[in-house]
């Protein structure tokens, strides 16, 4: 079935309404049209396909008969998360009769092949247009996606601030730790072991419980996404992936970790290697 490109948004309470039809009285009546349905709509609306509905460009008004022949998975699309839209596709012909546009559109799509010069061609049908103008799909995408813009700075800012806090435990920790091997770094640094030895043991050892954290705090944030996308995904019935965790970032973490704890436990152990070992004795 040819689908018109022209996309019906038809709310169930709205300027447009959907319902089910009655069953067909006699065996000549010509067989109604078919249209596609959002997977949404057949949700709330309990539609099957075969199933025959009413559609109609205001509520409560007798319309036309049509024969839900597909329902159609949504898109992964962010400006549509919010705005429970509850779709669907009909022949050209058949909305344009139903809505009572004729050969009026609000919007229309542009196909363009790869090699296409895309600011020229807007910038001609801008020239000779009257009453529409020509954007990229790319702009479009961006003016609606404002809100989701704010949400990422928001959580960048979120993660700077917790970078800060988390390299400030982690060198408190080192410090800590460091402070309790008081002795045993006396009594190497009496044995003979050089201070570069024992700077080496303790930037190792930070490294290592900098890599085991941002190992568990990966498992946690993959773990975390997953409840998160599980929950958004079935509150606004969408397959859109409200938060990812992806290589690179996994990568940066775990790099920026290790970079931190190294320099916790530089931190952390040259401030000791620089007392003398009687005084670390407390002598």
């Amino acid at each position: 079935m040819l689908f018109a490109v022209l996309l019906a948004s038809l709310l169930i309470q709205g300027s447009s309404s959907v319902g089910r039809a009655p069953a067909p009285t006699t065996a000549v009546e010509r067989r109604p049209r078919t249209v596609a349905i959002d997977e949404a709509l057949a949700e709330r609306a309990h539609l099957r396909v075969g199933d025959r509905i009413s559609v109609s460009a205001r509520p409560g008004v007798s319309g036309d008969t049509v024969i839900v022949d597909a329902i159609v998975r949504r898109g992964a699309d962010p400006s549509e998360v919010a705005r429970g839209d509850l779709r669907v596709r009909m022949h050209l012909d058949q909305i344009q009769t139903i809505s009572g546009y004729g050969d009026r559109v609000d919007r229309f799509a542009i196909a363009t092949t790869p090699t296409a010069d895309i600011p020229r061609l807007i910038d001609r049908i801008n020239r000779i247009a009257f009453g529409f103008r020509a954007y990229r799909s790319r702009d479009i995408a961006v003016e609606t996606s404002r809100t989701f813009q704010v949400v990422s700075r928001f959580h960048r800012a979120i993660g700077i601030i917790t970078i800060v806090a988390s390299s400030v435990f982690l060198l408190c920790i080192m410090v800590l730790k460091v402070e309790e091997r008081r002795r045993d770094i006396a009594a190497l640094r009496l044995m003979g072991i050089s201070r570069a030895t024992v700077v080496r043991s303790i930037v190792i050892e930070a490294a290592l419980v900098a890599v085991l954290g941002s190992a568990l705090g990966v498992a946690l944030g993959w773990v975390a996404s997953l409840l998160v996308n599980w929950h958004y995904q079935a509150l606004y019935r969408t397959p859109l992936e409200f938060s990812i965790v992806t290589p690179p970032t996994v990568v940066f973490a775990v790099s920026l970790s290790l970079v931190l704890g190294v320099a916790a436990g530089v931190a952390a152990s040259l401030r000791l290697v620089r007392t003398p070992p009687l005084a670390l004795f407390g002598r």
